[in-house]
């Protein structure tokens, strides 16, 4: 089996599902020859990538670029983020504009915009054809709690700004598919399941009842990622691979 790709980015990765997709990435048979572990705070409990910080994203790009020299940077897995679980009664102004500032702007915007160009370059390798993260994708890990289609259990989980981000970091996952499909790269919005991380119970739920194992969401995010192609740009899928209505 050939690696997933030749680099690979993936943000948020000091804990969770981020820190799981660098195990197993490094672990797999064929690994990728360059891994880059980004977050804010490798120590923290509360570490993931600065993404509202450009000078910070800025520095990781000129870093990546130093290691990859010609090659371009192949996979960019954004998974950093930030979940509130706020009500109608209790949400305010700054927490709304935290998660969208978090959530889409740095965390899929601002580190796009500045990773674009190392991109570009691993979609122009001699030999590329196609869409699939062997060339050039971009991987944004969303949830099915931004599904306008889904809108599940509002009345249980309200979750105001983190599920109106999450559909809105969705709506940019689709225009970068269509704009950047020409371009080489892919791009696709991954849900990972309800997992037994910080994240997923984060508040409100208790760990113990989430159904899913962080090991096997990720081992099912990767096997879709090696399976995504041209076909499949643009999609919102779980870690099973099936659609999701956005």
């Amino acid at each position: 089996m050939a690696a997933l790709a030749r680099s690979v980015l993936v943000t948020g990765s000091n804990r969770g599902i981020g820190l799981e997709l660098v195990r197993q990435l490094a672990a797999s048979p064929r690994p990728p020859q360059h891994i880059f572990a980004t977050c804010r705070d490798p120590e923290g409990p509360r570490g993931k990538v600065n993404a509202v910080n450009l000078p910070s994203i800025r520095g990781a790009v000129r870093a990546v670029g130093s290691h990859l020299k010609d090659q371009g940077l192949n996979l960019l897995i954004n998974n950093a983020g930030v979940s509130s679980h706020a009500t109608l009664r209790s949400l305010d102004s700054r927490e709304m504009l935290s998660a969208f500032a978090t959530n889409v702007v740095g965390a899929l915007v601002s580190l796009l915009q500045e990773f674009l160009p190392l991109l570009e370059k691993a979609a122009k390798g001699v030999g590329k054809e196609g869409l699939s993260c062997s060339r050039a994708a971009v991987i944004n890990i969303s949830t099915k709690l931004g599904s306008i289609g889904l809108c599940l259990k509002v009345p249980e989980a309200p979750m105001y700004p983190y599920r109106a981000s999450k559909a809105a970091q969705n709506m940019v996952t689709r225009c970068m598919a269509a704009e950047l499909q020409d371009k080489g790269i892919l791009c696709v919005a991954i849900h990972p399941g309800w997992v037994k991380t910080d994240m997923g119970t984060e508040k409100v739920l208790s760990r113990e009842q989430a159904p899913l194992m962080v090991e096997h969401s990720v081992q099912g995010i990767l096997t879709v990622l090696a399976n995504l192609s041209q076909d499949t740009s643009g999609a919102f899928l779980d870690w099973e691979g099936n659609t999701l209505p956005w």
